[in-house]
């Protein structure tokens, strides 16, 4: 493991993006552990934007931050076709990398370059920042304690609105398009309940002819055992945020699963045939939490291969929908 030359994780900013704007980057200064000392952005007024609400000093150009010896990290929240060269490019100037999901949009591009994070002991790890909100904790357990039978199905779903023309997730160059963006979750939260020896039953795109990218779907997946993952995806819808689970005796449900605020109260619900029962969670703020997880893997060598083994399963379950996806040009 490379140390840090401080008692704080000293981090740069590559990019200006929304959700570091609005969730990260609050996140990230409100953190005793962590210093933002540089934000970079091919536009040095967006840079200087957030440095005067985050501190730092804001660079022009991405590359500017990787010689920088007051950067011990860099998280980037680029889009996602930028990311495999970036990360590959902070790694290679010694420097530990949070980036935004997806890591990349391949199995053979992710498995490289954690290798190669590994081969220089470097932290590399992907922003799937639901995954740290102690919501799911509690449905696991429940589900491990019996609370439903025996697990016989998964579904979930993230639908937003569309958005505004020349929106990024519209801009094929630069990895838009629903199934990376919102396509994702639903995935990974497939995985975390369901474990990564899923097989690919079959997945319909709907593919924006005059924009090139793809604006939402569905996917179903399966285990080895043959329980099911239905998963919805897609930015032309009204908002949904939830998945369930169904077992032999009940099932789960729960709202707001990929993107809670740090202050929502999550309301888990058990419903049985002669039961039905609310159970209200604590709070939690899984921004902070996954800043917290990387900062005490960088700073105290905490182990985040689970993550990254995660990371690994994620990407190759992508690229086996994208391949047996049918697409319907609209």
């Amino acid at each position: 493991m490379i140390s840090v030359s401080t008692d704080r994780l000293r981090m740069g900013v590559m990019g200006c993006a929304d959700i570091a704007w609005r969730r990260t980057l609050p996140a990230m200064v409100a953190d005793a552990d962590v210093q933002v000392t540089a934000v970079a952005s091919r536009d040095l007024r967006k840079a200087t934007a957030f440095t005067d609400r985050f501190g730092g000093v804001p660079l022009k150009g991405y590359e500017s931050m990787l010689d920088r010896p007051d950067v011990d990290a860099v998280y980037i929240p680029l889009p996602a076709l930028l990311h495999a060269e970036w990360i590959e490019r902070t790694l290679e100037s010694g420097k530990h990398v949070l980036v935004e999901k997806p890591m990349t949009d391949s199995q053979a591009e992710t498995s490289r370059l954690l290798a190669l994070a590994r081969s220089r002991g470097l932290v590399l790890l992907e922003n799937y920042m639901f995954l740290h909100h102690s919501q799911h904790a509690a449905v696991r357990k429940l589900v491990a304690d019996g609370a439903i039978g025996e697990l016989r199905g998964f579904a979930a779903a993230f639908t937003i609105p569309p958005k505004p023309e020349g929106d990024i997730r519209y801009q094929r160059d630069v990895g838009g398009g629903a199934f990376l963006d919102f396509g994702g979750y639903p995935v990974r939260a497939a995985v975390h309940f369901l474990g990564g020896d899923l097989q690919v039953i079959g997945a319909v795109f709907r593919h924006d002819q005059k924009q090139d990218v793809v604006m939402s779907g569905s996917v179903l997946l399966c285990t080895p055992q043959g329980v099911p993952a239905q998963l919805t995806f897609g930015m032309e819808h009204s908002y949904r945020n939830d998945y369930r689970l169904s077992g032999s005796t009940g099932r789960i449900l729960l709202d707001r699963v990929f993107t809670p605020p740090e202050t929502h109260l999550p309301v888990l619900r058990v419903e049985r045939q002669d039961h039905r029962e609310e159970l209200v969670l604590p709070a939690d703020h899984q921004f902070a939490n996954v800043i917290g997880a990387f900062v005490r893997s960088v700073l105290h060598g905490g182990d985040v291969r689970p993550q990254q083994e995660g990371s690994l399963q994620q990407a190759a379950l992508i690229e086996r929908i994208r391949q047996v996806a049918l697409h319907f040009k609209v």
